[in-house]
């Protein structure tokens, strides 16, 4: 059987080649004749799953190793019987990771400590889930809204959640980890219009690592022209791969959509289509992946006379370098939209390994418990 699968997602060949004859394809260039005779195909977001894609192909598979699903066209898989999967929570670490290395990264730069702010989050799926676990760990207090889980009786959790514009009005920081939905009674395509930008505290920082058009970006940029928002944060872009150079420019940090490009959170997205799929066509999964070498294996650090945050920061900043990201972006960047997308795609598909922060032993020395504690919530081993 023929497997066709991105060339950007890790053990691919060797977990589907278990399975078939694994062909590898550049995913945003993968067309009909690529499929055409395939038994499975097997990508990320970047390809846009169509009746156009799919029609007469052999495909009786579908996997998708990322959380979201926009880009895929669910009615005529089920029209067409195709079974298939995604990759729900995949890399909810590595975003969360993502998020807090902004953070702390922008208090060290403008002097604030993130203990005591309010972090409003937008979306409590797995993804937003982690980000208010590691946002309480380092002491802010989480304000969160998810209409379609509060409409749940059953759902517990989301008895806490409040409206969302309760959330815009007391953050003093505000992250999405929505899907991208265009229609219904909880679409996010646009959600955040000039409007809701105008509910937000002044001053606020803003966070997309979720989907670039749950945003407009024309509001976004008045409301920072207005020092309403203080400070932008973006990894998911309106247009992407050919993002706005004008957004680029007033971003604190900008980033080519890797919040979740962990290597642990593309090996996740990898297997648990590899498992889906050998459930579909009934045989044991019979390959397991082993993770290489950290690059930071073990970080030693002496907190003696440090204030809890410069020492997370050390830390978190040694494992992930998320301004490395910010500066590759930056210096990717040209007047001409075709090579700043090209340029976007690129850093994606070449995204150095960086692993989640449980990879990295680490060595604390002359630390509080509470230090400790905060650490341990941040999913760091401490040894």
């Amino acid at each position: 059987m023929k497997i066709v699968c991105d060339n950007n997602m890790p053990y691919a060949a060797e977990a589907f080649g278990t399975l078939g004859d694994v062909v590898l394809l550049e995913g945003r260039a993968i067309k009909p004749a690529d499929v055409r005779d395939a038994g499975m195909l097997i990508t990320r977001s970047t390809t846009k799953v169509t009746r156009e894609l799919l029609t007469g192909s052999r495909v009786r598979f579908y996997g998708s190793a990322v959380i979201g699903t926009d880009h895929i066209d669910i009615p005529y898989l089920a029209e067409a019987g195709i079974p298939w999967s995604a990759a729900p929570g995949c890399n909810a670490e590595s975003v969360a990771n993502y998020l807090i290395a902004a953070l702390l990264w922008l208090g060290g730069k403008h002097g604030f400590q993130l203990e005591g702010k309010t972090l409003g989050v937008i979306g409590v799926g797995n993804v937003g889930k982690k980000v208010c676990a590691r946002a309480r760990a380092v002491g802010m207090r989480v304000v969160a809204c998810d209409p379609p889980r509060q409409r749940d009786p059953a759902d517990v959790a989301a008895r806490d959640f409040v409206p969302l514009e309760k959330v815009l009005a007391e953050a003093d920081i505000v992250t999405c980890h929505v899907p991208l939905t265009r229609e219904g009674q909880d679409k996010t395509w646009h959600m955040l219009d000039a409007a809701a930008f105008a509910r937000m505290k002044r001053g606020v920082i803003f966070v997309d690592a979720a989907r670039g058009e749950i945003l407009k970006t024309d509001a976004l940029l008045a409301a920072m022209a207005e020092e309403r928002i203080a400070h932008a944060v973006m990894d998911t872009w309106e247009g992407e791969p050919a993002y706005r150079a004008d957004m680029l420019k007033r971003a604190a940090i900008a980033t080519p959509h890797i919040a979740g490009h962990s290597y642990e959170g593309k090996v996740n997205g990898t297997m648990m289509v590899y498992e889906q799929a050998c459930q579909v066509i009934g045989v044991k999964p019979s390959f397991k992946p082993k993770l290489p070498t950290p690059p930071v294996p073990l970080l030693s650090l002496d907190a003696a006379g440090g204030a809890d945050e410069d020492v997370l920061r050390e830390a978190v900043l040694a494992v992930y370098d998320i301004m490395g990201d910010d500066w590759r972006l930056r210096e990717s960047c040209t007047d001409d939209p075709a090579a700043r997308a090209k340029a976007f795609d690129k850093q994606r598909k070449e995204y150095p390994m960086r692993r989640v922060f449980g990879a990295t032993l680490l060595r604390l020395l002359h630390a509080s418990e509470k230090l400790t504690a905060k650490f341990r919530g941040l999913g760091f081993q401490i040894v």
